[in-house]
């Protein structure tokens, strides 16, 4: 065992040490799930920040750089950037004042339970892919540091990320958050000090070939161009890991600010791994996996003490993003689908159920990694599937509370869902997702005369006051 990876052994065990510490004061589902609602500015900012700057930003976008240019990166960082931004200016505040613990209560509260039970179910898978992403990575990360094989890896990977996990919670997610953001930060910096500015990487990038820093390749429709923004921005949006640091933000002028503020912060930093796969074929030559440039020039480029902390920000950037989307993954089945079938549970079995769930989440996440074929594809994927009837329907319950029912999102989730699964994987439409978007709105509309709009029960079937209307 080499130093790295006895380093990479005590940092995680580090962050072991910082979940078990938090969740000693973990006493309500509240707690665990959303860290009882009072996070600060710095934590909200830097857990934004940490859980979407994830292996796909670090390995992922670094390896699409190194294997087709500027073009193959749209999503990352650039999609995602300007999806935190336009979640922090529009929806951050909106959503806070709901007073939520998943997405899936504000369908309950506007659909009724039916349709919180069904958007579940829908999410769940999103977080399982992403979940997948981080760990697949992770194995990259340990392959490239030792002489592990990569399913081996992986197989460690899971072991740890699923312990990390379910001792944590958000609270614990939030504070290793921190840890975790400026190691990442000092980490590519570092590198990209190196080998862009001290290294000419700047003169390389300098003498690459038009289509290769091209950022819209020549002559691609414009609606491709809007289907490879459209995915990362709006799936970002509808996702339930920053819903989850949204409404964990101590007020919602935090939760607004931190999120922009995230934003910039993302797409500054997710700069450096796409510019070092650009000039990765001048560095390191031919790879077999593309994953792993990063890596490769990471090791030809740091000293040993550099090279560690430069490891500690790839599994900074690993261990903040699973954890946030096995914890949501728990939360959407426990919170929203198994508790509320058992409503005299009390608070110390609710979160058995939480931490349960994560388990098993956890080991379908390390199937999906073992069988995907990349980081990058298992992220795109998890932005896409099924976000486009959630987005609706969200849009709807938060801004056109007067226009559709339940048999309205029904027909929007049923429809997104069964488009893009179908345009994508058996009919391979040139567009799946816009088009499960558009079939998504339009199942919405049609199905708005029928059916009678929802007031707003709570689980025991009482009415409550629907906010804002």
């Amino acid at each position: 065992m080499n130093l790295l990876v006895v380093c990479i052994l005590v940092y995680v065990l580090l962050q072991l040490a910082i979940g078990y510490w938090a969740s000693r004061g973990i006493k309500t589902e509240q707690d665990y799930l959303l860290a009882g609602r009072n996070l600060g500015p710095g934590l909200t900012l830097f857990t934004v920040f940490a859980t979407w700057f994830g292996a796909e930003t670090c390995v992922g976008s670094a390896g699409e750089a190194y294997a087709g240019g500027l073009a193959a990166v749209t999503t990352d960082p650039f999609g995602y950037a300007l999806g935190i931004l336009v979640a922090g200016l529009f929806f951050a505040a909106p959503l806070w004042r709901r007073k939520l613990t998943t997405l899936a209560d504000l369908f309950r509260e506007r659909y009724g339970v039916g349709v919180e039970r069904l958007a579940a179910i829908l999410m769940v898978p999103t977080s399982l892919l992403w979940a997948a992403a981080q760990i697949r990575a992770f194995g990259q990360v340990l392959t490239a540091s030792s002489d592990l094989e990569v399913n081996v890896a992986i197989t460690v990977a899971t072991a740890v990320v699923v312990i990390y996990t379910t001792l944590g919670g958000m609270l614990a997610d939030a504070l290793s958050d921190l840890l975790q953001g400026v190691v990442l930060i000092v980490g590519l910096v570092a590198l990209g000090a190196i080998v862009l500015v001290a290294g000419g990487g700047w003169e390389k990038l300098g003498a690459l070939s038009g289509e290769a820093t091209r950022l819209v390749p020549a002559g691609q429709p414009w609606l491709a161009t809007l289907e490879a923004w459209a995915i990362p921005v709006l799936g970002t949006v509808a996702a339930q890991e920053m819903i989850s640091r949204i409404i964990s933000a101590r007020s919602p002028t935090i939760a607004s600010r931190a999120t922009v503020g995230a934003s910039f912060l993302y797409l500054a930093v997710g700069l450096i791994p796409v510019g070092i796969g650009l000039v990765g074929p001048q560095l390191v030559g031919a790879l077999e996996h593309p994953e792993q440039v990063l890596m490769h020039v990471a090791q030809q480029n740091l000293g040993t003490v550099l090279y560690i902390v430069f490891v500690g920000a790839l599994v900074s950037a690993i261990l903040s993003t699973v954890n946030s989307a096995l914890l949501v993954a728990g939360a959407l089945t426990a919170h929203n689908l198994v508790i509320p079938l058992m409503p005299r549970m009390d608070e110390r079995h609710r979160l058995r159920f939480d931490r349960a769930a994560v388990v098993v989440f956890g080991l379908v996440a390390y199937v999906l990694a073992l069988t995907s074929e990349g980081v990058y594809a298992l992220v795109e994927e998890a932005s896409s599937l099924g976000s486009a009837g959630v987005l609706v329907c969200m849009l709807f319950a938060l801004w056109g509370r007067r226009i559709g029912s339940a048999a309205s999102a029904i027909a929007a989730l049923v429809a997104g869902i069964a488009v893009y699964v179908g345009g994508q994987h058996l009919f391979e439409l040139p567009y799946p997702y816009l088009t499960s978007l558009a079939a998504a709105f339009c199942a919405y509309l049609v199905a708005a005369p029928f059916g009678i709009r929802h007031s707003g029960q709570d689980r025991a079937g009482v009415a409550i006051r629907n906010p804002g209307s």
